[in-house]
């Protein structure tokens, strides 16, 4: 949520703190802003409601510099506002703060430290600028020394960069649960919260740790711990492809990325299963052992993650012979239950920077246990925190609605699962050719998005003008609905649940009234027919049905017809066409597809 950029000794400042709030517009759009300044202590701060483009309709050739600071905002403390947005400044305008993270004590600072300063804001950030400014005047110290004292009584989760107007050639940065990086420039260095950001600039990153603290100038950067002790670190190459980053011709960055998911199948068919032979995964004997000791597997995950494990569960256990929790990251922490003795941790997450996810990590590493990471983005906090890491090689994913991420979590389950069903010898994973099956998958995906336009013509019929609408399935169909309905609702605005069919009649099939859209979810030949009976039970009661169903369950009148594959991986191919189904009702709605109102990519606060 939100995100941060900075750059320090480039004649370009504008130029790049505005293309990198661009590229992290989808961490937050609620608000945005820029402060900029140069050698000559000239400055000026800018700051709009909305999308980066009003922004830029703001900023006039007057508005350039050396060096600055940038934020797009996700809204936590005071709603969408020019005086909520961000860089705050302190009660004098000295020192310029732009900020990610929540400030759990916020109240208290104020009450303590604030009673006699005008705070414009309803944002802790605000706050924490007044702060940090009050620290340094009234202690008369220098700008670390206060920055430090400052950060000493803060509790929650933070990333920030800090100006000072009476030194334009330096930004200080620190982090605390909150993701940020320094990259690397020729002559020039910056931070940003994502190396998407400054990857026009650079691809050479150099990673922060928590309670560290940066001072970052054109030609040093200098890191610090919690203690004042320099750090000394290497960067990293940021392995990121700026043709992956843009939309091409797509309208879109939601189609792109459901448009690639059959390349994604292949991409990890490439990576983790040998070209000489199908029945060899290519996953680290660390990984097998660990998941093989463990007596059972917690995942952990959020949203659509968690949905791809509820989809991961039922073959991972056939394989691997060790039972799987699937939990809320949100309630696991708070409310953990009683766990196994030799439980091993899962943290499936698309960017590797959710904080719910990561405040499990923490806690249950200093109990000792093991921790796999499944994620997109290497380097990220997941990745770099746990003791080891899968990677999903599914590209940069925009859009804030995930499409590919969540088939390539699947496909990446079934791989651990495979690896550990051969390393056990199971025979149920020895017959599995994940090869020839992904094959099948990435074969059935393409087959379908070639339907596209018969596919928005029955979303426009079925879904026009209604408030709510339900997805029903069994087993793998069941989980397959529930990410259906948070796509269709979380893009669409279409109040939907997904509901495991049998359970209708059980209280949910009151809801039902005459032209009630339903989409019903058909893949298993073997319950085919009670879920059918579900659907007349819901016809009879006046809800219009649309059903997608595995080629092998077909009947005449069904809408949406899907290749087949293996029962492991129909969570992959049944969700596709639902993709596309929240897609075009989206579309016909005439809403943002990839910008959702309240809503942001990264979830970096609890």
């Amino acid at each position: 949520m939100c995100g941060i950029v900075g750059v320090v000794g480039s004649r370009n400042a504008t130029d790049i703190l505005i293309q990198g709030l661009q590229k992290l517009e989808y961490r937050g759009y609620d608000s945005a802003g820029i402060f900029v300044t140069d050698k000559n202590k000239n400055s000026v701060l800018v700051k709009a409601v909305g999308r980066i483009s009003a922004l830029q309709e703001k900023i006039d050739i007057e508005v350039n510099g050396t060096s600055g600071i940038g934020h797009t905002r996700w809204a936590t403390h005071g709603k969408p506002s020019k005086i909520n947005a961000h860089p705050h400044v302190s009660a004098n305008s000295r020192f310029v703060l732009v900020h990610n993270g929540v400030i759990e004590n916020f109240k208290e600072l104020k009450e303590r430290y604030l009673t006699d300063d005008k705070l414009v804001s309803k944002t802790d950030t605000e706050i924490a600028v007044h702060l940090i400014g009050k620290l340094i005047e009234e202690g008369n110290l220098s700008v670390v020394e206060g920055f430090r004292k400052a950060l000493k009584l803060l509790e929650g989760s933070f990333a920030f960069a800090l100006m000072d107007r009476k030194d334009s050639e330096i930004i200080y940065v620190a982090k605390n649960k909150s993701p940020l990086l320094i990259g690397l420039g020729n002559g020039y260095n910056m931070i940003c919260s994502d190396a998407m950001a400054m990857i026009r600039e650079t691809n050479r990153f150099l990673e922060l740790y928590d309670e560290e603290m940066v001072i970052v100038k054109r030609d040093s950067v200098k890191i610090m711990d919690a203690n004042g002790t320099v750090v000394k670190r290497k960067p990293y190459i940021a392995k990121l492809d700026l043709s992956d980053i843009g939309k091409g011709a797509y309208p879109y960055y939601m189609l792109k990325e459901i448009d690639e998911q059959p390349a994604v199948m292949r991409k990890i068919m490439q990576k983790y299963i040998a070209n000489t032979n199908p029945h060899q995964m290519k996953v680290e004997q660390e990984i097998l052992e660990a998941v093989v000791k463990a007596d059972r597997i917690y995942v952990i995950a959020a949203g659509t993650s968690s949905h791809a494990g509820w989809a991961a569960k039922a073959f991972f256990e056939q394989l691997t012979k060790t039972p799987v929790e699937i939990c809320l990251a949100s309630e696991f922490g708070y409310n953990t239950p009683l766990l196994s003795k030799k439980p091993l941790f899962i943290y499936i997450s698309q960017s590797g920077e959710t904080a719910d996810s990561r405040q499990v990590l923490v806690k249950m590493k200093k109990l000792g246990y093991k921790a796999l990471t499944i994620t997109n983005v290497p380097g990220s906090t997941l990745s770099r925190e746990a003791d080891y890491t899968l990677l999903l090689y599914a590209g940069s994913e925009i859009a804030v609605a995930s499409t590919k991420a969540y088939t390539a979590q699947i496909a990446v389950m079934a791989v651990l699962a495979k690896a550990v069903g051969e390393y056990i010898g199971n025979s149920v994973a020895r017959s599995f050719n994940l090869l020839q099956e992904l094959s099948l998958v990435a074969s059935a995906i393409e087959a379908l998005l070639t339907e596209k336009k018969q596919i928005e013509q029955k979303v426009y019929k079925h879904l026009q003008n209604t408030r709510n609408a339900f997805y029903i399935g069994r087993g793998a169909d069941y989980y397959a609905s529930m990410e259906a309905a948070l796509k269709l609702k979380e893009i669409s605005y279409i109040q939907c649940e997904g509901f495991a069919a049998g359970e209708l009649k059980h209280g949910t099939i009151a809801l039902i009234e005459e032209r009630t859209p339903v989409q019903a979810l058909i893949s298993n030949k073997e319950i085919a027919s009670h879920t059918r009976g579900n659907v007349m039970e819901v016809v009879s009661r006046g809800a219009k049905v649309l059903t997608i169903v595995s080629q092998d369950c077909a009947q005449k009148e069904d809408d949406i017809v899907v290749q087949i594959v293996h029962p492991f991986l129909t969570c992959i191919t049944m969700v596709v066409p639902t993709q596309l189904v929240a897609y075009y009702a989206t579309l016909q709605r005439k809403l943002d597809v990839d910008k959702p109102r309240n809503l942001a990519k990264s979830v970096t606060v609890e």
